[in-house]
């Protein structure tokens, strides 16, 4: 029989549906749900109903939305509802990344959150600058040893380190594709999110010899001119004497494309809000494609599973991906190198573990 602990209800509060795209806040809800069956996990789900289901155990709130993304009155209902089932279960497990509301947000979790226990796992903070107004919400969860040394530096408290997921059954190792090999980058249209700082270190690359194909996934955040920025990248590209370049927006088929691809590149000068360890570069790994990525402090939890430059340093990224493409041994090492790391840390069962600890000991 389970015990009483397992029984207990818990509510994952985040800022928007649980169909609400593949943003880190909702990829992390459902990896925590996915992984603890024994849980009695309520969410937030999208009304009308459209997109994936929600977790086996427990049950959907709706919420009424008709794209699933957090606008503001999304968020208004989450914060309403949320502050109503706060009191009706015994645990609030918030899964919210720091951004412009939060600083007011954590300055009223009595009133919306009520005086339960709180778990919060931050996925990332889009302005360190923020943290000068924001509360703790309860025991604090980061992704990376950077944002934790952050939020304790920010008065935070307890501040733990959880990284995140990878479900290895959906993202299994690929055999590399024959043929004109692909670059891909996948990201945010976010000032130094790295589709630039991509472009200009693949234009490096091609001209010290390399021939590729480089593919931007795009994705834009509400009030985003999408459009535009797709023709400034393609300009950008225009410039730079960088032929066949895809710029895409939102690819539903990620695994699909992760399959066909050779190398991801990922080097942003700043993470603005993502993921410390972006989803993409895990799948990446996971696939067994080696990953460019600039020398942010967050990815340092991936130890040498992926190739690092200095932020903005175009040449030597540039360096890098062509060693990659034009050395086959290379390139197999580092896959394999890489899918060993996404197996031994980013595992389900580590994952899971701590998680159950975490919940252990806060509702003891």
């Amino acid at each position: 029989m389970a015990s009483r602990s397992a029984r207990r209800r818990v509510l994952l509060f985040t800022s928007c549906p649980y169909e609400g795209g593949a943003g880190a806040d909702t990829r992390l809800a459902a990896s925590i749900a996915d992984c603890m069956p024994d849980r009695d996990f309520l969410w937030f789900t999208r009304w009308p109903p459209n997109g994936p289901s929600g977790p086996v155990r427990g049950r959907g709130v709706p919420i009424v939305s008709r794209d699933g993304a957090p606008h503001l009155a999304e968020r208004l209902q989450v914060a309403l509802v949320g502050s109503v089932l706060a009191r009706r279960t015994d645990l609030v497990h918030a899964v919210l990344t720091i951004g412009t509301a939060y600083p007011l947000f954590s300055r009223l979790r009595r009133g919306l959150l009520g005086g339960g226990p709180v778990i919060h796992t931050v996925p990332g903070v889009m302005d360190t600058a923020l943290l000068e107004r924001a509360r703790p919400l309860g025991v604090t969860v980061a992704l990376s040893e950077a944002t934790a040394g952050q939020l304790r530096a920010a008065g935070f408290g307890d501040v733990r380190v959880i990284e995140p997921v990878i479900p290895l059954d959906r993202w299994p190792w690929r055999p590399r594709t024959p043929g004109l090999p692909v670059v891909l980058f996948a990201g945010h249209h976010d000032p130094e999110g790295g589709a630039r700082e991509a472009i200009e270190a693949a234009a490096e690359a091609y001209r010290s010899g390399a021939r590729f194909r480089l593919v931007l996934a795009m994705r834009g955040r509400l009030g985003q001119d999408e459009r535009a920025m797709k023709a400034g990248l393609e300009a950008l590209a225009a410039r730079e004497g960088l032929p066949g370049v895809d710029v895409h927006g939102f690819v539903p088929d990620m695994p699909g494309l992760l399959a066909s691809t050779d190398v991801l590149l990922f080097p942003p000068r700043r993470l603005g809000g993502k993921a410390d360890v972006p989803f993409v570069v895990l799948e990446a790994l996971a696939t067994g494609r080696p990953v460019i990525l600039s020398d942010l402090p967050q990815f340092a939890a991936l130890g040498d599973a992926g190739l690092r430059a200095r932020a903005g340093d175009r040449v030597r990224t540039g360096a890098l991906l062509t060693r990659v493409l034009e050395q086959p041994q290379y390139w197999e090492m580092l896959a394999q190198q890489g899918r060993a790391t996404v197996e031994e840390r980013f595992g389900p069962d580590r994952f899971r573990a701590q998680y159950e600890r975490l919940y252990q000991e806060t509702l003891r």
